[in-house]
């Protein structure tokens, strides 16, 4: 039998993908992958249109989103896989409402001081990029890209948007082991995303990661994102020990967003990158040990 692939991290126009849902899921069938999980950030607004067309396309889609946490160090990103279908009556959805609202108003305060470094920007060219969807970060970066602030995206967080940027604005976030435990509420599968590309300053990151994946398992994490498109073949075996040593599941995908991270290939990554279905048949395993739906 032929080996089969899948994507679990992935992101559409309802947030800041460059794809609508259907588009994405068109893509991944047309990329022979066998199943694919949407998890836009902070919002399941996108998911029933991506499960119709992988209805239609053969495709298995899972529900799903990614939340950033902020702990001490900075921002954790969290995945929850296998969201119910609630119509938006849950307690995850009522918080994810809440995030999106804190998310707008900081946008209009980057828009403002994007201004205030004389920067010629209005509010509504940044939603008009979006698709009329949620407004992120990467869509500031592209307008400053193409407007000529920048010599790239990525050079408009270092310059402007992110950490240490002229016009950063933190947000409001949940702490990462209220995220985890608001997506084990609703029964989803809860990894941590792609924890090798977080920044630790200084010395003791591994020993910090270590204990925090310990801490966050308490509070119900399930797996760790071993495989993504910018963790190296280092990055991914220490994932890997990171996932035994605490009796965790492995995840993985593309963290694929389209025109907004060029480069990045749905189901390949980089280039390099390949989950087989045996990721996702464990999973899966785990869900049903835990009497979850699959």
């Amino acid at each position: 039998m032929s080996i089969r692939f899948i994507d679990l991290h992935s992101h559409s126009t309802a947030s800041d993908g460059s794809d609508t849902p259907a588009e994405l899921v068109r893509n991944a069938a047309a990329a022979k992958l066998a199943a694919i999980a949407l998890t836009d950030h902070d919002t399941t607004s996108g998911l029933d249109e991506a499960v119709r067309e992988g209805r239609q396309r053969g495709i298995e889609v899972i529900r799903g989103c990614e939340l950033g946490v902020r702990c001490e160090h900075g921002e954790l990103h969290i995945l929850g896989l296998w969201l119910p279908e609630d119509g938006g009556s849950t307690p995850l959805n009522a918080t994810l409402a809440e995030l999106r609202h804190h998310r707008a108003t900081r946008n209009h305060r980057i828009a403002a001081q994007l201004r205030e470094c004389g920067v010629d920007i209005e509010y509504a060219e940044v939603e008009a990029i979006s698709g009329g969807e949620s407004v992120s970060r990467l869509h500031f970066a592209r307008i400053l890209h193409e407007k000529g602030y920048v010599p790239s995206p990525q050079e408009a967080f270092a310059r402007y948007i992110g950490p240490g940027g002229r016009a950063y604005v933190a947000k409001e976030t949940l702490s990462p082991a209220g995220g985890v435990a608001l997506l084990r509420s609703v029964g989803a599968t809860v990894a941590l995303a792609h924890p090798m590309l977080f920044r630790y300053p200084g010395n003791g990151f591994a020993e910090w990661l270590d204990d925090t994946v310990a801490d966050l398992k308490s509070h119900g994490l399930d797996a760790i994102e071993a495989y993504h498109s910018e963790h190296s073949q280092a990055d991914t075996r220490r994932c890997v020990d990171l996932a035994a040593r605490h009796g965790l599941a492995l995840t993985g995908g593309s963290d694929y967003h389209g025109a907004g991270k060029p480069g990045i290939a749905l189901g390949r990554g980089r280039g390099g990158l390949r989950v087989t279905t045996a990721v996702l048949d464990s999973l899966k395993e785990r869900r049903l040990r835990q009497r979850l739906p699959v």
